[in-house]
């Protein structure tokens, strides 16, 4: 039984806690093949560490070179690496094919077991998603801490769906909204979207969320903008111009900077301001992300000055 804090004489309290795994993404493109630590709940955890909020990870790595590195990655943007994670034979890789436009497909090596988790202290987001919420064995143990930290603590969630790895699309549905009803956010891309629920507008598909029991459900559009959507006020919010680099973990940083938000946002819940300036900060965080190779999130010094008014 593993407990969600970190570890060490000064028992840090976490402000967020990030659930799900890390690997090495193997980068593929016509100028070569590189190296980059990644997985959709490890670039969350980063991308909140760079923007400077007290996070944790529970994952499962190797003890070999590419968890070393990942260990590394973390711990330079000053994410807690939590108790537990270094259970693995090997530390599982994505091989990324970057088309011409940016875009990129993926082939996967991975295991994923997560020993029961206790949450000794409750942070103030617990965030999950991936492929950790769909894999077994480990997808039991995710779905566990959400049900003790329901209505304790923020819940975000993030299907980062990858099709090459679930199951039929039904049994992959129904995992999917038996987590959604344990959230309190939830965030789509459109391709996500799509694929869960193909006969659906992304409209649609956002009211069936809040239906399902989330308080916000988010769906990213790419160059499209977003759409935010609570039981009283819908926004779509237009995403930011960016000469494109890649789009590796630039749905991550849009998650962390929508957490940052979530943290930050002071009284008014999620009243429509508050809405706005969510979608508008994590626009900006992703389209700095998409501007650069790799999930290389903004520090927060970066997101604030994008986001100041030209003068």
């Amino acid at each position: 039984m593993h407990y969600l804090e970190s570890a060490g004489p000064s028992r840090q309290l976490l402000d967020v806690v990030v659930v799900g795994e890390a690997l090495v993404d193997v980068v593929t493109s016509p100028e070569g093949t590189t190296e980059y630590p990644g997985g959709s709940p490890a670039n969350v955890a980063y991308g909140l560490g760079r923007l400077g909020v007290n996070t944790g990870l529970l994952t499962a790595l190797g003890e070999d070179q590419r968890g070393a590195a990942i260990e590394r990655h973390l711990r330079s943007a000053g994410v807690t690496l939590l108790p537990g994670s270094n259970s693995l034979d090997r530390t599982a890789t994505a091989t990324a094919t970057l088309a011409s436009d940016g875009s990129a497909s993926y082939d996967f090596d991975i295991s994923w077991a997560l020993e029961p988790v206790a949450p000794a202290h409750v942070p103030k987001v617990l965030h999950t998603g991936s492929i950790a919420t769909f894999l077994a064995p480990g997808a039991a143990a995710v779905k566990s801490l959400l049900q003790q930290c329901r209505h304790v603590c923020t819940i975000t969630y993030d299907p980062n769906i990858r099709p090459a790895l679930l199951g039929s699309h039904s049994e992959a549905k129904s995992i999917f909204e038996d987590l959604v009803q344990l959230t309190d956010v939830v965030k789509l891309s459109d391709e996500d979207a799509q694929w869960l629920y193909p006969r659906k507008t992304l409209d649609d598909t956002a009211t069936h969320l809040l239906g399902l029991g989330a308080g916000l459900s988010v769906i990213t559009k790419g160059s499209q903008g977003s759409l935010l959507a609570t039981a009283a006020t819908r926004l779509h919010i237009p995403s930011v111009e960016a000469v494109v680099a890649d789009t590796i973990g630039a749905g991550d940083s849009y998650m962390a900077a929508l957490i940052l938000g979530l943290l930050t946002r002071g009284t008014d819940g999620l009243a429509p301001a508050v809405l706005e300036q969510l979608g508008r900060t994590a626009s900006m965080a992703a389209a700095i992300t998409v501007g650069r190779p790799g999930a290389n999130p903004p520090t927060l010094q970066e997101l604030r000055a994008h986001l100041q008014p030209a003068s």
